[in-house]
C-alpha cells in the first residue's frame, strides 16, 4: 500500500463502481487515501462487492443510473468531501452492463449506457473539469485475426454493427467517438483503456465468463461445459493488474486508446484442468456450442502500455486462479447477486 501522507487526496467518482472490475478500482482507490464516490444502479453488478467498503470514511455510495442526471453539490452523502466546492478531480466511466450470455435481458440499456450515459459522465468531465477515462473493451475490434494474433491499438476487426451484441460491442465503438470528439472539442482530458478478459474475484455466475461457473462446478464436482472446442482459447488478465492499469493510464498524459490485458494465450481445457487440479475435483469436461452471438476474443499487444505506462501484467494464471477459488469457495456461493449477470 502507498503511504497516504505522500499522495494528494482526490475526489474520484467511479461510475459503474459496484460492478467486477469497478469494486476493484474503488477498494485500490480507497486504499490510496483518496475520497472515492462509487455510483451503481445494480443492473449488473452486487451491493456484496462493495459491503466492504461502506466502512471507510472516505467512501460514498450512490445508487443511481448514469443515463439520468443528478446533481453531485446536493447530494448530502458527499458533503464529508466538499464536492460543491472541490468537485471531481478524476473519473472512470465503467458503468455498462457486459454479459456475454444473457446480452438479450438488457439490450436497451445497454446501448443508453454507451451514448446517452457516456455523454452525461462527459459533462461532468467537462463541468469539473476532471480527468476521464472510459473503460472500453477489446469488443471493439471485432473479428480478431487468424491464428490468434495480438492486436494494436490500430487495428481494424470486422464487427457487425446490427447484429444482437451491437448494443456492446458497437456501443463501445460508438462511446470511444463520443469520447474523442469531446475531447477534440471541449480540450477534455481523457483516456480510453480498452480491457481484454479479465477474470478474479467477484465475477458473477452464470453470465457467460467462464471463469467462475468452471470453479463452481468443480468446487461442487459436476460436469463442466466448456463453450467451444478444446482449441478454444483465450487471454486471461487478474483484476487486480488491470486496475492498476487503469490508475496508471489515469495518472498518464495519453489521450488515445490503450490495451489493458494479457498477451498470454491458453485454451479453456488448460485453464479448467488447472481449476480441477487446484480444487481437487474429480469434475470431467463436456463441451458445448459457443454462446449465441459471441465470437474469439481478441489477443493483445500491450507494447504501448509496457512503453508508455510501465505497465504489464504481474499476477500469474496459477497465482489468479487459486485466489479467485479461494474467494468463490468462501463468498460466491453463500448469496444470490442482486442480478446474475457481471466489468
Amino acid at each position: 500500500m502507498l503511504n497516504k501522507d505522500l499522495m494528494e487526496t482526490k475526489n474520484v467518482l467511479v461510475l459503474g463502481g459496484a460492478g467486477f472490475i469497478g469494486s476493484h478500482l474503488c477498494e485500490e482507490l480507497v486504499n490510496r487515501g483518496h475520497n472515492v464516490t462509487c455510483v451503481d444502479n445494480f443492473v449488473s453488478s452486487d451491493v456484496e462487492n462493495i459491503r466492504s467498503l461502506l466502512e471507510y470514511p472516505n467512501f460514498e455510495f450512490i445508487r443511481h443510473d448514469i443515463s439520468q442526471e443528478v446533481d453531485y453539490t446536493r447530494l448530502p452523502g458527499l458533503r464529508k468531501f466538499k464536492v460543491e466546492v472541490q468537485g471531481f478531480q478524476e473519473i472512470y466511466n465503467l458503468a455498462c452492463p457486459t454479459s456475454p450470455k444473457d446480452y438479450s435481458k438488457f439490450p436497451v440499456e445497454t446501448a443508453i449506457a454507451n451514448s446517452v450515459g457516456v455523454v452525461n459522465s462527459l459533462e461532468l468531465a467537462r463541468k469539473y473539469k476532471a480527468r476521464y477515462l472510459l473503460a472500453s473493451s477489446s469488443a471493439v475490434y471485432g473479428k480478431p485475426p487468424r491464428d490468434a494474433m495480438p492486436v494494436k491499438e490500430d487495428y481494424y476487426g470486422l464487427l457487425d454493427f446490427l447484429g444482437p451484441r451491437a448494443c456492446y460491442n458497437e456501443g463501445k465503438r460508438f462511446a470511444e467517438t463520443l469520447v474523442v470528439t469531446y475531447r477534440d472539442t471541449h480540450q477534455i482530458n481523457v483516456s480510453i483503456a480498452r480491457i481484454f478478459s479479465t477474470f478474479g474475484p467477484r465475477m458473477l455466475q452464470h453470465s457467460g465468463r467462464q471463469i467462475p461457473d468452471i470453479i463452481r462446478a468443480a468446487v461442487d464436482n459436476k460436469e463442466i461445459a466448456i463453450a467451444g472446442d478444446e482449441k478454444s482459447v483465450l487471454s486471461l488478465c487478474y483484476v487486480k493488474d488491470i486496475v492498476e492499469g487503469m490508475i496508471a493510464l489515469m495518472d498518464s498524459e495519453i489521450s488515445d486508446p490503450v490495451n489493458l490485458g494479457s498477451p498470454n494465450i491458453y485454451t479453456l481445457t488448460e485453464v479448467a484442468n488447472k481449476v480441477i487440479e487446484f480444487t481437487n475435483s474429480s469434475s470431467k469436461l463436456t463441451y458445448t456450442k459457443d454462446y449465441a452471438y459471441t465470437m474469439q476474443p481478441a489477443v493483445p499487444d500491450i507494447s504501448k502500455a509496457k512503453e508508455e505506462l510501465n505497465w504489464f501484467p504481474l499476477v500469474s494464471l496459477d497465482d489468479g486462479l487459486k485466489m479467485a477459488i479461494d474467494y468463490y469457495k468462501g463468498t460466491a456461493f453463500l448469496h444470490q447477486p442482486t442480478y446474475d449477470q457481471n466489468e
